[in-house]
């Protein structure tokens, strides 16, 4: 009896051994599918919500019967259509249509006009889907020569283009997030992205010219960081900054908020009118605001740039180059605005997506966003922009500027995203066989020479 007592504990053992063993080898084999080495490199985040929805419903219904899409209070899209049919379209996709007069062509063909017209520096213009009207504002140092002049050439597009005055000055806002220097004076970093080998800093392009030479501010003006490879201002603005080294180094994925903190970039994408962002630079810090309109047209006295995102997010001189982004997004850089953080103005932004596709290079993401492992990068439930609604929004998960993560052996080992958890069931279950087989053998010996010593006897 006691024998079968043995054989059964024994052979149970065995069964739990061998069932340790399938479990750390899925174990093992789930966690090296997973892991990334380093840091990676994503051109775009895939979006799929709200912003998404109004852009898909108006790439399909076309520019001569929609006018643009937004996001509404309620976080859902809205989609603005010339017909009944194109309104109906919208609602079957589960967005909310709103009738308006006139079309994007319609929409679009002022803004050429006014660009065909004498430039004015000192002048922006953008579409505003929600009022279905081309917004035109002239700054404070506008005369009333050009106003008047400007005046006629909104007028004779039609009701539907606006003119109003602003206060402040539209200009580049010099500096950022992380500021850096040079010997043309200070600015600040973007995002760091790379081409594959090498890394760099995408930041505004009216910073400065190609060869210019900067140093970083943390680490006294002796300190080279990289140098001005690629630059475009006027017409865009954006320029490159490669490393002096080559790498980007440690938290290259995350972007300055202020108070040693920071927020981890998971992916770029373009904004949806209406979306929550936010913008970090060096002068300011943090502020927050809303996308007012998409592809808007801004006359620096420097030069126009167009093909800009227009908000009510503040900026001061200092700010320009800074990130803006949403939820973990890459949105734009800094290019310039008026007014300022106290008063409230208007900040325009250099579109990321545009400027790595020129550039040809890609942002660079920690390796959990990259392979969509490891705890989101935003307080959402999703990393993606537009799945925000305007007044719901977080900057990003808060990550401490210069720290890395905890690489303790516990850690590494309890990670199931590592092998080591696997590897520890392994070996368990291999010493659970070979303990098995060795009492096994044990026993038998045992046996065999009680046998013999009782037949000898």
């Amino acid at each position: 009896m006691r024998h079968a007592r043995r054989r059964v504990v024994r052979r149970g053992t065995q069964l739990a051994a061998v069932g340790g063993l399938l479990l750390g080898g899925a174990m093992v084999t789930t966690a090296m599918a997973s892991e990334t080495p380093g840091t990676s490199a994503v051109p775009f985040s895939s979006a799929s919500a709200a912003g998404d929805t109004g852009a898909a419903l108006v790439a399909k219904l076309g520019t001569a019967r929609t006018a643009g899409s937004w996001i509404g209070a309620d976080g859902k899209p809205v989609v603005a259509v010339t017909d009944e049919r194109a309104a109906a379209a919208v609602r079957q996709a589960g967005a909310e249509p709103k009738m308006v007069s006139h079309s994007m062509n319609e929409l679009k063909a002022a803004t050429a006009t006014l660009r065909a017209a004498p430039r004015v520096a000192g002048t922006a213009w953008a579409v505003d889907y929600r009022t279905n009207r081309v917004m035109v504002e002239a700054d404070s140092t506008v005369s009333a020569a050009h106003w008047s002049d400007l005046s006629r050439v909104a007028a004779g597009i039609g009701s539907y283009v606006r003119m109003q005055r602003s206060s402040g000055t539209f200009t580049p806002r010099l500096n950022g997030a992380q500021p850096i220097l040079s010997t043309g004076g200070r600015c600040s970093a973007g995002f760091n992205v790379t081409n594959g080998t090498t890394d760099f800093i995408l930041t505004a392009g009216h910073c400065g010219p190609a060869n210019t030479i900067w140093f970083d501010e943390g680490q006294g003006s002796n300190t080279q960081l990289g140098t001005t490879i690629n630059t475009q201002f006027p017409g865009n603005d954006f320029s490159l900054i490669q490393y002096a080294n080559g790498k980007a180094g440690d938290n290259a994925d995350v972007v300055a908020i202020g108070n040693g903190q920071g927020v981890h970039i998971t992916g770029a994408a373009d904004p949806t009118v209406g979306q929550k962002v936010f913008r970090s630079g060096s002068t300011s810090g943090l502020h927050d605001g809303t996308v007012t309109a998409l592809n808007a047209t801004v006359n620096y006295p420097e030069g126009t740039v167009t093909g800009l995102i227009q908000t009510n997010v503040c900026a001061e001189p200092g700010d320009s180059g800074g990130p803006l982004f949403s939820e973990g997004i890459a949105l734009g850089v800094t290019s310039g605005g008026s007014g300022d953080c106290t008063a409230g103005g208007v900040t325009f932004f250099q579109p990321v997506t545009r400027a790595m596709a020129a550039l040809n290079v890609q942002l660079i993401v920690s390796k959990q966003a990259a392979t969509g492992t490891g705890a989101s990068a935003a307080p959402s439930t999703s990393a993606t922009h537009s799945a925000i609604a305007p007044n719901g929004a977080s900057p990003g998960s808060a990550a401490s500027v210069g720290t890395s993560q905890d690489t303790s052996l516990v850690a590494r080992l309890t990670d199931t995203r590592n092998v080591g958890p696997g590897l520890l069931v392994i070996g368990g279950s291999l010493i659970a066989l070979v303990g098995t087989r060795f009492i096994r053998a044990e026993q038998d010996r045992k046996a065999y020479q009680r046998y013999y010593s009782a037949t000898w006897g």
